[in-house]
């Protein structure tokens, strides 16, 4: 019976985390779609080149949040409610100081030179600047309704969590059409409508805490002698560091992309490889619900010490990533025009070049998700120096292969996510056996 609960705690989690991101894709795509037909082609370029801001900003919650909420389900599976508190408390604090930081200096003081950072196109640039500013002043929103939605999924309610993504990305894509099209704010309007989106999802999640069962994890500022805030601080980063390391790497991976095509393949490029990176999005839905079960639910079984319980909820876990990215990369292989045509392509060109670049990247996402789930297990596992080189690797692999491909031949550029990725797996296979890191018997578990 204990086996039959977690079957179904499993799918729970799962279905509830990939409404989630369900959400958020959508709300991604269905973005790019309304700022393509609304404003062009070169507003869809403009949002690409801002994706590096995103990512960082994601990368701050990743370090801290993501981090923290292991950290949290392992407090919890153990029942030590102080110290799931203590980890809440200093987890919160930390990464909403983080994001006043870069509202203050990246949207406020800076701008332009932050513009100048990440497009090279004069003809982009006031597009990009317009977008980013706002998206960087409006941070902080981001980071706090990431930041709950992790606490509120940990501390077993995922279906909240559901419901806020889901009301968030929907009212973005409502106040999308009425800033854009009804107040004429152009792509301003599109990234504040994705903040106001945040602001009411984070009040959805608040009323996580109107039930005195769900009290158990709040904020607490009463200090304790035997563990400084430095020493909380400090497990929190080191658990949250291969995840952001990967988020930081993929920042680089962006913004080294996007000068690459941009300078190779010109605005057809670029726009051909935004419509990609809307494509990663779809991948995303399965990954990001399959990692954060994975987080949440396998925290809570390596606190309680079940391996068994452990290794069930990893077999789900690959056997539907894998299902779910073999019906994706179908679908495209289908149809590649006809994704290319909903983000506004209107010549054959840039058709042309989609079409090509979307068959290629819809193979190469595959080994991506592949690795990007390993890397939560050899976590979870307790083995860090080999999440650590995925974290690494999983995106700074890329760049070399990209600038090669680039210079000696532009016309397989496309190829080289696929080649990258392929190169790393084999890597990780190498080093796993020289480092002899096991599965089976996983150091320290529970503890």
């Amino acid at each position: 019976m204990e086996r039959q609960d977690l079957n179904k705690q499993f799918y729970n989690y799962l279905w509830a985390y990939i409404l989630v991101a369900l959400s958020g894709c959508l709300g991604n795509v269905v973005d790019g779609i309304i700022v393509g037909n609304l404003i062009d082609a070169d507003g869809v370029s403009a949002i690409a080149l801002s994706k590096p801001v995103n990512q960082f900003i994601f990368t701050l919650h990743l370090l801290i949040n993501a981090g923290a909420g292991m950290l949290v389900g392992y407090a919890l599976g153990r029942k030590e409610v102080k110290d799931a508190r203590r980890f809440f408390t200093i987890a919160l604090t930390t990464s909403m100081g983080l994001g006043l930081l870069l509202a203050l200096f990246g949207g406020i003081l800076f701008p332009e030179q932050t513009t100048r950072l990440l497009c090279n196109n004069e003809q982009l640039m006031p597009l990009a600047r317009d977008y980013m500013q706002v998206l960087l002043i409006g941070n902080p929103a981001f980071i706090l309704m990431w930041g709950l939605s992790t606490m509120v999924g940990v501390n077993g309610q995922p279906k909240l969590v559901s419901l806020a993504v889901i009301i968030d990305n929907a009212l973005n894509l409502f106040l999308d059409i009425v800033f854009i099209q009804w107040f004429g704010w152009g792509i301003t309007g599109s990234s504040a409508a994705t903040v106001v989106g945040h602001l009411v999802g984070i009040a959805i999640l608040l009323t996580h805490w109107r039930k005195p069962e769900n009290r158990r994890l709040a904020l607490d500022y009463h200090t304790d002698a035997s563990v400084t805030s430095c020493q909380t601080l400090g497990r929190i980063v080191s658990q949250g560091a291969p995840l952001a390391i990967a988020s930081i790497s993929l920042t680089l991976l962006l913004f080294s992309a996007n000068r690459i095509v941009l300078s190779t393949l010109g605005q057809t490029g670029i726009f051909a490889f935004a419509v990609c990176m809307n494509l990663l999005q779809v991948y995303n839905l399965f990954l990001s619900g399959t990692c954060q079960t994975l987080q949440s639910l396998g925290a809570i079984q390596v606190g309680k010490g079940d391996r068994e319980g452990f290794r069930l909820v990893l077999r789900k876990a690959f056997r539907f990533i894998t299902i779910a990215m073999a019906i994706t990369c179908l679908v495209v292989w289908i149809d590649p025009e006809l994704i290319a045509s909903l983000f506004g392509a209107d010549n054959a060109a840039y058709i042309s070049e989609t079409d090509t670049a979307l068959r290629i990247f819809a193979l190469s996402f595959i080994p991506f998700c592949y690795i990007y789930v390993l890397m939560i297990v050899y976590k979870l596992y307790h083995h860090h120096h080999m999440a650590l080189f995925i974290s690494f690797a999983l995106s700074l692999t890329v760049i070399p292969v990209l600038w090669v491909m680039a210079k000696w031949h532009p016309g397989a550029l496309w190829y080289s996510y696929l080649i990258a990725y392929l190169i790393e797996a084999a890597a990780i296979f190498i080093l796993h056996r020289v480092t002899h890191a096991s599965f089976s018997q996983p150091g320290k578990f529970g503890k």
